[in-house]
């Protein structure tokens, strides 16, 4: 969209222009001129040349190339006719190193543009910008400076326990009452050495960087499969004696019906004093995710949404504070409580597992040559 020499900005040339000015992606000549167009609309060309250190003329030109070609007017003329293409290779060469840890005596510990232009132009004598291999990431989806966790289950029954706890979710016997139960422990209570500061304040909610720890605390759980319903209790320990308390009040609500519990493999679900509860209540019947696979448990991902929605952004003056803020989530969610929708198939899962292990052993092979 052309620009309009001596008169105010549309809201859609204003917001165009902030992009511009505020972009990593483009070069920094290109955004400077963002900024000329952008920071100086209302000023005079005097306080616009001194803001941006920049000339008098500077700023009449490309002030007048945005009037006459909008955008492309800021991108001026390349000497020396068209570029020349950068070679396949090199750009093949690119997406190889950036697939793989720098090497050891780099020191990095992951690649950024900058540093992968540097490694290519000392060690291999390819000269290419970081504009370039920035673009080169954007295509390819390459996010190195990201990282994530990961683990595989080396639970020897994997396959037989993923079926038993998926079965359940999908196809639960007629009757029956399915609960997820866990315990999300050293919950803290953690409060900012200043005021938090409102959405109004520059359009976000501020906070102290500091914080003051006045605690934790320990919230047992149990999500109903078939309702969404929560029931959870905040205790300051966690052991075999707090597990089996728990367990006792979530079952009573069902008394009558068979209970089909998911738990994952902490000891304190299988302490001597649960095993006999069990065998004195046959009707409860436990299901133990497999080890290291937690997040086949629906209540991890109740615990999710408790920290996004809750407890991550809360200040709390103390442990009660705390508790008392869990509570009123948990009886805020019964009120609309609504299942989570499991879907995947314990064959899909699988089948997928089974693909992360087999890329996981080619990333490993790749990555030490």
């Amino acid at each position: 969209m052309a620009g309009s020499l001596g008169t105010e900005l549309s809201k859609e040339q204003a917001a165009e222009l902030r992009e511009l000015a505020n972009s990593r992606d483009v070069p920094a000549d290109i955004a400077t001129r963002g900024r000329i167009l952008w920071s100086g609309e209302g000023r005079r060309r005097k306080d616009i040349a001194e803001l941006l250190g920049v000339s008098l003329p500077t700023v009449d030109r490309w002030k007048r190339r945005y009037a006459e070609r909008g955008l492309a007017g800021l991108e001026g003329e390349r000497p020396g006719g068209a570029r020349e293409q950068v070679p396949v290779r090199v750009r093949a060469r690119v997406i190889a190193l950036t697939r793989m840890t720098p090497p050891v005596g780099t020191g990095l510990s992951h690649w950024s543009t900058r540093e992968l232009a540097k490694y290519l132009e000392r060690t291999e004598n390819i000269t290419v910008s970081w504009h370039y291999i920035a673009r080169i990431w954007r295509e390819e989806r390459l996010k190195p400076h990201r990282s994530g966790t990961f683990k595989i289950s080396k639970d020897p029954a994997f396959a037989e326990k993923v079926a038993d706890v998926i079965g359940l979710y999908l196809a639960p016997p007629g009757g029956a009452v399915v609960l997820s139960i866990d315990e999300k422990t050293q919950i803290q209570a953690l409060d900012r050495t200043q005021p938090v500061l409102p959405v109004a304040f520059a359009a976000s909610e501020k906070r102290t960087a500091d914080y003051i720890r006045h605690g934790t605390t320990n919230l047992f759980a149990a999500l109903n499969v078939s309702t969404g319903e929560v029931l959870g209790e905040c205790k300051p320990t966690r052991n075999g004696k707090d597990f089996l308390a728990f367990l006792k009040k979530a079952v009573k609500p069902h008394a009558g019906k068979d209970i089909h519990v998911f738990l994952d493999n902490l000891s304190t679900h299988t302490t001597p004093e649960v095993k006999e509860w069990l065998s004195k209540n046959p009707h409860v019947h436990f299901h133990f995710t497999p080890v290291g696979s937690s997040w086949l448990n629906q209540i991890e991902i109740w615990f999710g949404v408790l920290t996004r929605q809750s407890i991550r952004r809360g200040t709390f003056s103390s442990v009660n504070v705390l508790v008392k803020q869990i509570r009123d989530y948990i009886n805020s969610w019964n009120e609309n409580a609504k299942p989570f929708t499991w879907t995947a198939t314990a064959d899909e899962v699988l089948a997928k597992v089974r693909l992360v292990v087999t890329n996981v052993k080619k990333l490993v092979n790749n990555n030490s040559n």
